[in-house]
C-alpha cells in the first residue's frame, strides 16, 4: 500500500532485545563512529561472542543522541562499494549501542558511567580538533565542552569509586585523525589533572593502570543519504532517521599495548583490523598511496576535464597514469612488503571506482600545494635518491600542479582554493612567459616545498618541457610527448 505509515525502528520490532554489559564508553556518535567503530563492535558481538555494550556520550551540546534514543539506539548501516571488481551492496541493523547520554542535560548519568564494573574501553571520534587542551576549562565541576576534560573527570570518578584499583583502569582507543592520537590525549589528561590539583596518586594510576593505543582509521562514511533518501527508505519496512551509508572498505590499525588481542578478538572477524607494535608504516602507506593517489592525479585529471575521482580513474589515460605512477614510482620508495603494497593499492583503486560515492576533484584541490608537499614530494625525492634519475610521472604531476595554479585552462576557470599568499605568488610566477623561468621560480619557492627543488638535477628543465607540452597539446598527448622525449 502506497504511503503506508511505517513504525519507527525499535528493539522489539528488530528482535534485538538482548541486554549487553557496558564495556565501552564512546565519545562521539556521529556518522563515522556509527559506520566504523560501532559496526566493528556489533560484528564482534555477533561473530566472536565479544558480548560488549556501548554507551554513546554526546560530544557537543547541539548533538542528536535523542534521535538514537527514540529508536532504541538502533540504526541501519548500508555498506556500498567495490571489492576486487565486484559490487557490494548490503544493509544491517547495528545494535551494539545500549544507551545514549547527553552530559549537558544528564550530567549525573554521565558520571555514573565511572561505576560500571565491566567498563574496559574508551573509543572516541571528536574530529581532529577534539583532542586539544583548553585552559579555560579550569574548574573540575562539569559539564565540560572539551572532550579530554570530560574524559579526565570520568577517569577520576572511576579512580575514586574503585579506590585506585589497578584492574579498573581503562584502555583508551581514540579514532581522531591526528598522529599519536592516544599519546596526545594522555598528555592532555595529565595536564587537566595538574590544572585541577587532582591527587598525585591519580596521575600515577593514569600512567600505570590505563593503556593508551594510538590508531589509524580509514573508511569513507558519507552518513545520512539526504540527497537520495527515498531510495534508501524504500529498502526498509520501518522508519529510520539515523541510517548511515559507508563504503565497504575498512582499515583499523591499533598500536598494541599490554596484549590488546587478548581483550578484543579482532582476529575472529573478517575485517582489516591490525594490532601492531608500530603503526607508522601503515600511516606512511595510507598517506603515500591513498591520499597520494588522489593528489598526484588531481591536476592531470582536472586539466583533462574530469570532475570526479571515479570519472578520472575510469578514464583510460588518467587511470593508467595513476596505476603506473603508484606501482612504478611510489611503492618502490616505501620500503614495505611488495605484495602488501600491491594489495593495498588495488583496494585503493577499487575505492576510487566506487559508484556510490561522488568525490569531486575540486574538493581535493583544497590546499593543493601543502598536500603535494606532504603526500607526493617524499616519493619524488625518494625515487631520485634510490634511482639517481627523475620519476617521470611524478615530475609530470608536479608540472601539472604548477600549470593548474595559472588559474585557467583554455576557457575553463580552475578551482584554486589555497592560502592567498600561495595563489598570489603563483600569479607573480606566471607573469613570466618562458617556461624555464616559470619552472625555476616555482621549484625554488621554499615557502611551497620547504626545500629548493631546483637543486634536483634535471628537474627544472623537465618541468619546463612538461609545461610547454601541456600548453600546446591535450593532456594525454602532452604526457606521451613528455615521456617519449625522456625515454
Amino acid at each position: 500500500m502506497e504511503n503506508q505509515i511505517k513504525q519507527k525502528l525499535n528493539r522489539e520490532l528488530n528482535g534485538s532485545q538482548e541486554k549487553l554489559p557496558i564495556k565501552i564508553v564512546q565519545f562521539g556518535g556521529g556518522n563515522f563512529m556509527r559506520g566504523f567503530t560501532d559496526y566493528v563492535i556489533y560484528k564482534l558481538n555477533k561473530e566472536a561472542g565479544f558480548n560488549a555494550g556501548i554507551v554513546n556520550v554526546q560530544p557537543t551540546a547541539g548533538g542528536s543522541v535523542h534521535k538514537l534514543e527514540e529508536q532504541d539506539n538502533l540504526y541501519t548501516l548500508f555498506s556500498r562499494g567495490i571489492k576486487k571488481g565486484e559490487i557490494i551492496d548490503t544493509k544491517q541493523v547495528i545494535s551494539a549501542i545500549q544507551k545514549s547520554i547527553n552530559p549537558y542535560t544528564n550530567y549525573d548519568e554521565f558520571l555514573a558511567l565511572a561505576k560500571e564494573e565491566e567498563l574496559e574501553f574508551i573509543f572516541s571520534n571528536t574530529t581532529e580538533t577534539g583532542i586539544a587542551y583548553d585552559q579555560s576549562e579550569n574548574d573540575y565541576t562539569g559539564p565540560h565542552k572539551n572532550f579530554p576534560a570530560k574524559l579526565t573527570v570520568l577517569l577520576h570518578e572511576r579512580f575514586k569509586h574503585f579506590n585506585g584499583a589497578k584492574d579498573k583502569g581503562l584502555r583508551i582507543i581514540p579514532c581522531e585523525l591526528i598522529e599519536d592520537n592516544a599519546f596526545t590525549l594522555k598528555k592532555i589528561i595529565l595536564q587537566y589533572a595538574q590544572l585541577w590539583n587532582l591527587e598525585d596518586d591519580f596521575a600515577q594510576w593514569i600512567e600505570q593502570c590505563n593503556y593508551f593505543h594510538n590508531t589509524l582509521v580509514d573508511r569513507i562514511v558519507p552518513g545520512y543519504p539526504k540527497d537520495d533518501v527515498e531510495s534508501y527508505e524504500d529498502q526498509l519496512d520501518y522508519e529510520d532517521q539515523m541510517m548511515v551509508v559507508s563504503e565497504t572498505f575498512l582499515l583499523f590499525v591499533i598500536q598494541d599495548v599490554a596484549n590488546l588481542k587478548e581483550r578484543i578478538p579482532f582476529d575472529k572477524i573478517n575485517e582489516q583490523i591490525l594490532v601492531v607494535d608500530d603503526i607508522k608504516p601503515y600511516r606512511l602507506r595510507k598517506v603515500r598511496i591513498l591520499n597520494g593517489g588522489h593528489t598526484l592525479m588531481l591536476a592531470p585529471a582536472i586539466l583533462s576535464g574530469k570532475e570526479t575521482v571515479k570519472e578520472s580513474i575510469d578514464d583510460q589515460f588518467i587511470g593508467q597514469f595513476l596505476n603506473e605512477t603508484i606501482f612504478n614510482e611510489v611503492n618502490p620508495t616505501l620500503g614495505l612488503d611488495e605484495n602488501e603494497l600491491k594489495d593495498f593499492a588495488e583496494e585503493v583503486f577499487d575505492r576510487f571506482r566506487n559508484p556510490f560515492i561522488k568525490h569531486y576533484q575540486a574538493s581535493i584541490a583544497l590546499y593543493f600545494v601543502s598536500k603535494f608537499k606532504v603526500r607526493i614530494l617524499p616519493s619524488l625525492l625518494g625515487y631520485v635518491e634510490i634511482n639517481k634519475k627523475l620519476p617521470l610521472n611524478l615530475t609530470f604531476s608536479l608540472a601539472s600542479l604548477i600549470r593548474f595554479y595559472q588559474g585557467s585552462f583554455g576557457e575553463k576557470t580552475l578551482p584554486l582554493n589555497d592560502e592567498e599568499s600561495i595563489i598570489n605568488r603563483f600569479k607573480e610566477i606566471w607573469k613570466n612567459e618562458e617556461y624555464e623561468k616559470v619552472a625555476e621560480l616555482a621549484l625554488s619557492e621554499t615557502t611551497f616545498w620547504d626545500t629548493d627543488l631546483t637543486e634536483i638535477d634535471g628537474l627544472t628543465s623537465a618541468v619546463a618541457k612538461a609545461l610547454s607540452e601541456i600548453d600546446h597539446h591535450d593532456m594525454e598527448t602532452a604526457y606521451h610527448n613528455f615521456i617519449q622525449f625522456y625515454s
